[in-house]
């Protein structure tokens, strides 16, 4: 894994931009995160070290895109055709791009873009249902190849079942907020949530709890460097099991192609047992 920041800063649109990681640390420092540049690191994909290698290898496998700023920030439009073309020169890699800014996705598109570059999955955020009944119509219609919905920071309930169902998102991750101002995450919503990914057979991952997670009516402020750990005690991701349809017949003769299950052959038993996989390590979080 690696980060590529080609620019830095971003400006407030939604609620979950209120407690931004990014204008923190620039405040810390006495920058203003709400001005927008480009860095040092803006060809980083194809920056070479003095062996002539490249400095992102290709066995970093994904590189998370933009994570100081928004990779379709309007201030960042004369810039992102330049972005496009590292992204397109290096397919060994897998970019992954979270954007608040959906509907200005199709903005500056290149012109050999055509339904996505297989090396490319753009995420957008949901922080709540009001963002996710706006943003996720946009990102399952759009010409992407790899989707994905990141509902971090989690402030309320989602009810996504629907947008899941299209079979158009291959992913949903979720995580709570952080810093000292912090609004809470409470682990019900994380259970729902995954009862939708679940039942449509879409990938699910818990990543944090954020700084204030609340269980089983209790709250608790979780240091940074903890809440990634305590959310793996969770025990709660999924994984769709991709069985073949001739799983229990002989092999097809080699002229043909075997046709593959489009979604995750689950049994109510299996489901269950998902469901109710929470494991007691969370409980002492």
């Amino acid at each position: 894994m690696s980060i590529w920041n080609p620019w830095h800063g971003c400006t407030k649109i939604s609620p979950g931009c209120l407690h931004c990681y990014v204008y923190r640390r620039d405040d810390s420092v006495g920058r203003d995160a709400s001005t927008i540049f480009k860095t040092n690191d803006f060809d980083l994909p194809v920056q070479k070290a003095k062996s002539g290698e490249y400095k992102l290898s290709g066995t970093d496998g994904t590189v998370f895109t933009c994570m100081t700023s928004d990779f379709f920030v309007e201030e960042a439009d004369a810039w992102r055709p330049e972005a496009w073309a590292y992204i397109r020169e290096r397919q060994d890699l897998n970019f992954t791009i979270i954007t608040k800014r959906i509907d200005r996705f199709s903005i500056g598109l290149p012109a050999d873009w055509g339904e996505g570059y297989p090396n490319v999955t753009i995420a957008s955020t949901c922080e709540n249902q009001d963002r996710a009944d706006f943003r996720l119509p946009l990102l399952i219609n759009a010409p992407i190849r790899h989707r994905a919905v990141v509902a971090e920071p989690f402030l309320e309930p989602l009810e996504i079942e629907s947008y899941l169902r299209s079979g158009q998102i291959d992913e949903v991750v979720c995580g709570g907020e952080s810093g000292e101002e912090a609004r809470p995450l409470y682990y019900e919503w994380i259970l729902s949530l995954r009862d939708q990914c679940i039942k449509t057979g879409t990938r699910f991952s818990f990543r944090q709890t954020g700084s204030l997670f609340v269980m089983n009516g209790h709250a608790y402020h979780i240091e940074r460097k903890f809440q990634l750990a305590q959310a793996q005690k969770a025990n709660i991701n999924f994984i769709p099991v991709y069985i073949p349809k001739d799983f229990m017949n002989p092999p097809l003769p080699p002229e043909e192609e075997p046709i593959h299950a489009a979604k995750a052959a689950i049994s109510p038993e299996s489901t269950d047992q998902n469901r109710n996989s929470t494991s007691p390590a969370t409980a002492e979080i």
